[in-house]
Order: structure tokens, then sequence, then C-alpha cells
């Protein structure tokens, strides 16, 4: 989805600008409605809100697939469930966080998120390598491109049929227990503000180059095809899936905030480089290297976060530091749209990478004494 719809937005005629402005009223519905889930959903129930954030997703493929008017698909962009990232900003965010960290015990709980991010991440690659389907089904059809990029929303549609499916199967056991019901923030609202905060900086740096403007960018500087460009972030995500393995092995032996700042610096050396390369290749070669270091740092991340915070509150905790990850991701995608109006220099990578590299350093002075329960067991041995 998130390499289709630059084309496809692109195919309507719309400029960077409003490209990247539907990208980050996208990222800005996310957020607030990730938010409102996290704090104000307990009463709801999570298997009721799963199976509604399903079917909202069935309607905003099928809108997307059935008009082409602006307005329309920024409403329903902003309200819906669509995804411009490559990661997962949307209302299944907090409550799956929540009940993954409640299936394991403290040791394991980073090896638990690992798997989760490679599942999650590897299907993305699939769906990225997938985006160049549309070309070829036009090619042998006979249609227009736009027609056929339209078939990618109806796929997403499908896609929350199926989602709803699973969400459907889930038995009550997943609802928290009488005894330890969800809560808003309390105990642990001060760190959990600390590392929203930080963590937000991180977003701001990343919102240059969310996957739709990376393609946007893919496409302007070295006139990629939609399905090259889908082939390459495949390969990057495919990279960073196999990556988050290494997190927890990693994690074992630094522990987890080092294992998030020194596994992502390398990354965005090479993400400075690639806005420098004269040539696809070369810039190619930098973004695959960036992308097996790039995702490390996500099981890590969740894992801490699900340490630091009491059981009861990890589904508000999840919700307060991934929201305000999205909104200030949501700012950038317009300047970026922006810029690329006006040169195919990769600047949007350039202040990407230095904005990253600065919140890595920031995250170790803040949190590196800090530890989860496992490492203060680990040093007192």
């Amino acid at each position: 989805m998130s390499v289709a719809l630059s084309a496809y937005l692109t195919l309507l005629g719309f400029s960077g600008q409003r490209i990247g402005l539907m990208v980050t009223c996208m990222l800005l519905g996310s957020a607030a409605v990730t938010l409102t889930v996290g704090l104000r959903g307990n009463a709801l129930g999570r298997r009721r809100l799963l199976r509604l954030g399903s079917v909202v997703m069935i309607v905003t493929g099928l809108v997307y697939a059935s008009t082409t008017q602006f307005i329309v698909l920024l409403i329903v962009g902003t309200i819906g469930t669509m995804n411009p990232t490559s990661g997962d900003v949307s209302a299944f965010q907090p409550v799956e966080q929540a009940l993954v960290a409640a299936t394991t015990v403290d040791e394991r709980r980073t090896a638990m998120f690992a798997r989760y991010a490679f599942v999650g991440t590897a299907a993305a690659a699939l769906g990225s390598l997938a985006a160049g389907l549309p070309e070829w089904v036009a090619g042998i059809a006979d249609i227009a491109d736009d027609t056929a990029l339209r078939l990618v929303f109806v796929v997403y549609a499908l896609a929350g049929v199926a989602v709803l499916v699973v969400y459907s199967g889930l038995s009550a056991r997943v609802e928290p227990p009488a005894a330890q019901p969800a809560a808003p923030l309390n105990e642990s609202r001060r760190i959990v503000l600390r590392l929203a905060a930080v963590f937000s900086l991180d977003a701001f740096g990343g919102g240059f180059v969310v996957q739709s403007i990376l393609a946007l960018w893919l496409f302007r500087r070295f006139d990629l095809s939609v399905a090259a460009a889908g082939a390459l972030l495949f390969w990057t995500g495919l990279f960073s899936a196999l990556s988050s393995f290494l997190s927890a092995r990693i994690a074992r032996r630094i522990g987890l905030i080092r294992t998030m700042v020194f596994t992502h610096m390398p990354a965005q050396v090479f993400l400075i480089g690639a806005a420098f390369m004269p040539n696809v290749w070369l810039a190619i070669g930098c973004l695959l290297a960036r992308s097996l270091m790039s995702a490390m740092d996500v099981p890590a991340r969740n894992s801490y976060v699900m340490a630091v915070v009491s059981p009861r509150e990890r589904a508000a905790a999840a919700s307060v530091t991934n929201v305000p990850r999205s909104l200030a991701a949501a700012l950038p995608p317009v300047a970026a749209g922006w810029m690329l109006d006006r040169s195919t220099f990769g600047w949007p990578l350039l202040l990407a990478g230095v904005i990253k590299l600065v919140y890595d350093l920031i995250v170790l002075m803040m949190f590196r004494n800090i530890r989860p329960p496992e490492e203060q067991r680990s040093s007192s041995r």
C-alpha cells in the first residue's frame, strides 16, 4: 500500500505537496485513533476494538477503490486505517503490544517482540514486492495504470476481511483479568512521557522518509518504475525483518538501550549516504545496508517500554509512546513532498539521518541507567 499509494496519487495528477499532505493526514488520523484506543478503549474490550478496526479497514479500502476525488480521499485517509509507512501505526497496535507482553516472561519478552516484528515486517516486504503486480496486470489486460492500481485498494479491503476473521476467532482469554483491568497511565506516567518525547524526535526524522515518500524520491530521482521500487522495498523490508531476530541476542549481551542506539546509528549513516549517491545502484546499496540494521531497535524499543511500566498500564503506554511518533512524523511528509517538487536530491534522506543520529545520542544519555527487570536481576547475580 505504501508503495502503490504514491504511484496512484501521482497518476491522478496530484502534486508532491498534495501527496505529502495526504500522508500527513493519514498519520494524524492514525495518531488520534491509536491514542483513543489506548487510553479510552478499555470499556469496549480488546476483541471488540480489534473487530471494529477491521471493519474500518474494509471501508477505507473500498472508498479508495471507488473514488478519485482528492477531498474524499483526504477525509477517508484521515479517519481510516490506511498506513503510508512501512510500520504499524494503527488502532490495532496498543492492544496487540499489550497482548504480546502478557504472553511471556521478562527474559523472553524481547525475543517474542522480535518474532512479532519479523512477521509484520516480512509481510510488509511481500506487500512491497506485490506492488508491481498492477503494472503487470495493466500490460496483460490492456487497461489504464490507475485502474490497475485501484485493484490494490480492493486487495486491502479483502485483507481487512481476513483480519476480521482472525480477530473474531480470539477467545475471551485475551481480555485482561478482572483483578488486573487495563488502566490509563498513573504510576508509569513520568517515564512514559519522557520516552514519548524522545521517540517523537526519532519519528520526526523518520517522517521525511516514510515508505511513500521514499518511493516518491526513487520515482523522481532515478525514474524507477513501481515494480522496481516495490522490489527494492521488498528486499529492504526482508533484510529488516531478518535482522530483528538479532535484536534479542544483542540485547542479552549489551542491554536493551544500547541495542536500540548502537544498531540504529550505523543505519542512519547509510541513509545519509544514499542521498549523495550519483546512480541508482549505489543508492540501492546504501538503502540495503541501512535495512540490515535499521529495524533492530524496534523489538528492543517495544520490549523496553513494556518492561518499565506496570502490566495494567501497558496498553496505555504503548499508545502514548506511539501516538507522539505519529504526530511527529505527520508534518515532515509535506515538507519532503515540497522539496521533491523542487529538487530530486535526497534532502529528505539527509535531514532524516541527521535528526535520527541526534535522537540516538539523547536516548543513550537519558536512559542508559534505567534498566528493565531482567537486566537488573542479571547484574545482581
